[in-house]
């Protein structure tokens, strides 16, 4: 039996010795390809890096890697950021100044300080956005719809409102060094009996606006009419002031005379008009 089993030995051996050399090329394939993906790294543009020292102290607050190809030990890890502008949308439930309920649609935009990544890393993290940012915001709205009515929500102070929810959450996050661009209140919804309210005063007071305009313009036309009127009378009154009886007599002789030497017959009779002027009779042949 031990004789007929001996010729298989080596075929044994070598099986074992090939699928070591398989095992070993699969180990050393896996191996490159984890040196490879975390050694050779590539920040794409828009991006910062922020360096893990495992052996060497720590995270390197000092340096911030930009974008290009960097070369990383395996035992390191870098963290990368993206420091271009972001945008997010938040949907929240606030309560205005009289107790009633406000849904708001908020946007705003965002971005980490590209020179402080390294801090924001380390103090904060990479989902700095919803450990920071989003807080900070809801509770910065809170506090500014609180102070309001809702119809003013829907007036001017819309404005104002938003600029206080800017600033006050711009005030919370900076700090932790973020950046905040603008926060911009996108739909205000309000429960449905007091939006036709709200939009039944606002159409009134249109109205009386409206109203108020035709009054004042009338009631300048009607100034502008008196003014005419009156300016008209007083140019009269001294144009009669200026002229007397002696100069309208002068000038009537005047014109006697110079009919009185026309060729056309005529009889002319002296001091038989009104106010002792000639009168002429005549025609012409």
């Amino acid at each position: 039996m031990n004789q007929t089993n001996r010729p298989n030995q080596p075929n044994a051996f070598n099986l074992s010795g090939l699928t070591k050399w398989i095992v070993a090329f699969i180990v050393g394939i896996i191996l490159i390809s984890i040196l490879t993906s975390s050694t050779f790294l590539t920040i794409e543009p828009g991006h910062k890096g922020v360096l893990f020292k495992r052996f060497g102290g720590g995270l390197d607050m000092e340096t911030t890697y930009n974008q290009g190809f960097h070369l990383v030990m395996p035992w390191n890890k870098m963290f990368v950021y993206d420091v271009r502008i972001h945008e997010d949308n938040e949907s929240m439930e606030v309560l205005s100044r009289n107790g009633l309920n406000i849904k708001l649609d908020l946007s705003f935009l965002y971005q980490p300080k590209s020179g402080k990544v390294a801090s924001l890393h380390n103090e904060v993290g990479i989902d700095y956005a919803e450990r920071v940012l989003k807080p900070s915001l809801r509770s910065a709205t809170r506090e500014v719809i609180g102070k309001y009515l809702p119809e003013e929500l829907y007036s001017s102070r819309r404005e104002t409102i938003q600029t206080e929810i800017y600033e006050l959450t711009l005030k919370n996050v900076d700090p932790k060094h973020i950046y905040l661009d603008a926060v911009l209140i996108r739909e205000v919804k309000l429960p449905p009996t007091l939006e036709q309210a709200i939009e039944r005063k606002l159409k009134e007071e249109q109205s009386a606006l409206e109203y108020e305009f035709r009054l004042e313009r009338e009631r300048k036309e009607a100034e502008r009419v008196i003014i005419e009127a009156q300016a008209q009378a007083d140019a009269n009154r001294l144009l009669s002031s200026s002229i007397d009886q002696n100069i309208l007599r002068n000038k009537g002789i005047e014109a006697t005379l110079q009919l009185a030497e026309s060729q056309n017959s005529k009889i002319v009779v002296i001091g038989s008009g009104e106010d002792g002027l000639p009168l002429i009779l005549g025609s012409q042949e």
